[in-house]
């Protein structure tokens, strides 16, 4: 067996990671909030519907920024249907996923819903840009972080919240490059409509940080060229530009599953570039960051093969949709996505898992019934944890496998984060299948003595999936020996494996 080798230096860094990269989606869509996190009458729900297990799980997840409310959901949305008292809200038809909105879980509750978790959730609010525009924002805004002493802001008083949200990031709409998106537009209308509004709103509040909408993916005919029409119409009035990927084996090619990273980061690059283009050619000295606030594995010829099947004239509240039940191979490359988020952390610098529960999420609830971690839950709850710091620049030396999509292909793709005090953990992935791979890691200029943990993620049935019936039949076990001497830390990756090696 060829070994894998990569040297980590405390000189050589990518950048600081923002909490922000590990954020989260909750969209109105299917049960990611009914009978999701908000569940009136359920054994663990509190006085305000929320499900406590559900938060508990959320808090365990170490989720950060949470993207709401959509997603496709957003371009029909009419915010003023989500406030003031719940039985006197209207229900609404969603274009978008085909469905009935009740509006009984809507602004306030998401604050509620924020604010539960803890401090380190923070909103990350949509504007609909899609059937409504800069006018709607704006009340948005002013409803939602205006003290008091308006009409709007007044108004959220008296539906019982006294303080304001301190909604400081804002999406420009969702996915306007695409067909599907309801109010769809080139990227010459949406670059004006998006500047419009960012004027408008930077007008009543200068230090709202904004996410213009990018391409829909890689693949979308219109990327790049896309991207630099918008930026030269919003370059100085944003903050982020966003990127959505979902990934999923397309004809039984696991090969190309598990190196479904190599089109992330490809992505990113590729994004960086056409933002650095846009401002060299507006001679701006600002710097473009990325939000890419939809990302995940999901099973979407599945989604598309359903979709078929509805009744026109059925408007269900809150169906089972995109209910992917991820096995270990589905969270190797999950894990090989945070790694690929991770190095590239010095502009990626907001991304949101979509989405947050049931709906191609990390916890899955039964409605009335338990609430239980995906196999997906445990690589992101490990990086959450341990993947706060700086990033260091890892480039391997790896044995290689051939795809059919991307080619020649590292087996191993790898990260590393120093913390604070000082200590390291590195995030690694094998993606070959049948065989174990051994890592040497060269330890230059880090005070490193011993290793606290390796955790692995890896199953002798590579299908393996928690389910309601057998919720706890994957998780993380230790690894066998790890060693660090003379300054280099020794492994053996497992076949098909997510990796977490701490070191102290």
């Amino acid at each position: 067996m060829r070994t894998a080798r990569f040297t980590l230096d405390p000189a050589f860094t990518i950048g600081e990671v923002n909490p922000r990269l590990f954020g989260s989606f909750v969209e109105h869509l299917g049960r990611c909030v009914y009978t999701g996190i908000f569940e009136p009458g359920h054994p663990a729900a509190d006085a305000d519907g929320i499900r406590q297990d559900v938060l508990d799980l959320v808090r365990e997840l170490g989720v950060t920024a949470i993207r709401y409310p959509g997603g496709n959901f957003v371009s029909g949305y009419k915010w003023e249907d989500s406030v003031g008292p719940a039985e006197d809200r209207p229900r609404r038809l969603d274009l978008a996923w085909h469905s009935t909105e009740t509006n009984r879980f809507g602004l306030s509750e998401y604050i509620a819903f924020l604010r539960r978790i803890g401090p380190q959730a923070e909103p990350m609010m949509a504007v609909n840009l899609g059937t409504r525009g800069v006018a709607e924002a704006l009340e948005l805004q002013e409803y939602a972080n205006h003290p008091s002493g308006t009409d709007l802001s007044d108004r959220r008083r008296a539906h019982g919240d006294k303080d304001p949200y301190g909604i400081r990031l804002w999406c420009l709409g969702n996915e306007m490059d695409g067909p599907w998106q309801t109010g769809h537009k080139t990227a010459e209308e949406y670059g004006r409509i998006a500047a419009e509004t960012a004027r408008a709103m930077r007008q009543q509040d200068p230090s709202v940080e904004l996410v213009a909408c990018g391409s829909s993916g890689q693949s979308m005919e219109t990327f790049a060229e896309w991207e630099a029409t918008v930026l030269k119409e919003t370059y100085d009035l944003v903050d982020y530009i966003s990127l959505h990927a979902y990934y999923e084996p397309v004809d039984g090619d696991l090969d190309s599953f598990l190196a479904s990273a190599v089109d992330m980061e490809s992505f990113i690059e590729n994004v960086v570039a056409t933002c650095d283009h846009i401002g060299a050619r507006l001679k701006s000295k600002k710097r473009i960051n990325l939000s890419f606030d939809e990302w995940n594995v999901w099973y979407m010829t599945r989604w598309q093969e359903q979709a078929t099947t509805f009744e026109q004239d059925d408007w269900p509240e809150a169906p089972r949709l995109l209910e992917d039940n991820y096995s270990v191979t589905d969270a190797v490359v999950f894990g090989s996505l945070l790694i690929a988020l991770l190095r590239h952390a010095d502009r990626v610098t907001v991304a949101c898992l979509a989405q947050l529960v049931n709906v191609i999420a990390p916890i899955m609830t039964e409605p009335g019934g338990p609430a239980w971690r995906q196999t997906t839950f445990f690589p992101f709850a490990q990086a959450s944890r341990y993947g706060r710091g700086r990033v260091l620049d890892v480039r391997v030396d790896s044995p290689t496998y051939e795809t059919s999509k991307y080619g020649e292909t590292d087996l191993l793709h790898a990260t590393a984060v120093r913390a604070e005090d000082g200590t390291v953990t590195v995030f690694a992935v094998n993606r070959d299948r049948t065989e174990s791979l051994p890592l040497d890691v060269a330890l230059n200029g880090l005070d490193l003595t011993r290793i606290v943990e390796h955790s692995v993620l890896a199953d002798a049935d590579p299908d393996a999936r928690n389910t309601l019936d057998e919720p706890e039949r994957v998780a993380p076990h230790p690894g066998e020996g790890a060693q660090l001497a003379d300054g280099r830390l020794t492994a053996v990756l497992e076949p098909l494996s997510w990796n977490m090696i701490r070191l102290g």
